[in-house]
């Protein structure tokens, strides 16, 4: 298929590249994207010469390279202050669900046979044209997601095409899924125990940042792939009422809605980032606040939480709910009060270091929170001056 040359391949950071290559090609997300008229974010190469003739042409022109998967073909060409992976075409010699072991291929059909699915097997020369072997343009069109070949060969091959199924599936997919893909995933659960739990994470991730991606977990439910993935325990209720009510496309916060076990749990087995993980627990607390409460027990819940967590709490506890709906929005509009003294000002009155001075701010700030997290800091001053009873101190302040 011939077309009009996309805008990214007239950049000159990948012109550059595609001049010491001349019979490379774009490959996977660039393709795919391009012909769906969404946003190009990485643009990955294909080329029938070895990684090694790569180095060399890449170097001739001036241009660094990088030996980021040698043993699979990959160089990344660092061109414009970008990096541009460039794979040299394989064939699969042996797999294990997992990793395969690859041998190098100057066959253009062969290398997309070994992809996972039609919309993903697509090249893209230099001036538009499209090769699309296996019917990719029509399935993305269609919003049609199948597997190149045999749906069960191809997740033999790597089980982690299960979970990409599914983030490409709420992306792209429209209507039913592909009967045979389907089938091929319920009898492919099993090997999901070999994967890696970081990849499993960042497929899951993917999946739950498409703003819709109800359709696609509820199949995953259906399938037992959901349960396999968060053995802990899930349910999509939550989920769906969460998005039907509009919620951000928040991972974070959409797992915290899928889980029904233990959230630090599956934060640690999943190896979550502290980040991640901390977020993740505190959204599956209570939420500390309702509806009915006034702006004073706000701000407080505001002075002692992250501000989002309790936003997310408020999602999770009453999407779709109208009086839920402003409730959140009176988070989102009262800025974070913040406790005005510190242990310098204690120390500044001339108070010995030592707990005495952790005693009394947590006095002064408890004095703080009652009324409501508005008083300043000299009034917080002058309220630790009561709480000291009188005692005179040397100042230093």
């Amino acid at each position: 298929m011939t077309g009009v040359v996309p805008a990214f391949l007239t950049d000159p950071a990948l012109v550059a590249v595609l001049d010491a290559l001349p019979d490379a090609r774009v490959v996977g997300g660039a393709v795919r994207d391009t012909l769906a008229g969404r946003p190009v974010a990485d643009i990955d190469l294909a080329t029938a010469s070895v990684p090694t003739d790569v180095v060399a042409a890449l170097a001739r022109v001036g241009i660094r390279s990088v030996p980021t998967g040698l043993d699979h073909g990959t160089v990344t060409a660092i061109s414009g202050g970008r990096g541009f992976e460039i794979t040299t075409l394989r064939r699969d010699v042996a797999t294990d669900g997992r990793r395969a072991t690859v041998a190098f291929s100057t066959d253009w059909r062969e290398d997309a046979e070994r992809r996972d699915f039609t919309i993903n097997a697509m090249s893209m020369g230099r001036n538009g044209t499209v090769y699309d072997y296996f019917g990719g343009i029509a399935d993305l069109r269609a919003g049609v997601l199948r597997f190149v070949g045999d749906p069960a060969v191809r997740i033999a091959e790597d089980y982690l095409r299960i979970p990409r199924f599914f983030r490409f599936y709420a992306r792209y997919g429209i209507g039913a899924p592909d009967p045979a893909a389907v089938a091929a995933i319920r009898a492919g659960v099993p090997g999901l125990a070999a994967l890696s739990v970081e990849r499993v994470w960042h497929e899951l991730h993917g999946l739950l940042a498409v703003p819709s991606c109800e359709a696609a977990v509820a199949l995953m439910a259906e399938t037992g792939v959901l349960a396999a993935v968060l053995p802990e325990g899930a349910s999509v209720g939550a989920l769906e009422r969460l998005l039907e009510a509009g919620a951000p496309a928040d991972p974070v916060l959409r797992l915290a809605a899928l889980l029904t076990g233990d959230a630090l749990a599956v934060a640690v087995r999943l190896k979550l980032s502290v980040a991640d993980r901390d977020r993740l627990v505190a959204l599956r607390l209570p939420c500390p606040v309702a509806p009915g409460d006034d702006d004073a027990m706000l701000r407080r819940a505001l002075a002692a939480e992250d501000p989002a967590v309790l936003v997310g709490r408020a999602w999770l506890t009453g999407a779709g709910e109208p009086d839920w709906a402003r409730l959140r929005e009176r988070l989102m509009a009262i800025p974070r009060p913040l406790f005005p003294l510190e242990g310098r000002h204690v120390l500044g009155l001339g108070v010995p270091p030592g707990p005495q001075v952790g005693t009394l701010l947590r006095e002064v700030r408890s004095w703080w929170l009652d009324r409501g997290c508005q008083d300043d800091a000299a009034a917080c001053l002058a309220a630790l001056r009561e709480r000291m009873g009188g005692a005179v101190f040397s100042s230093t302040a």
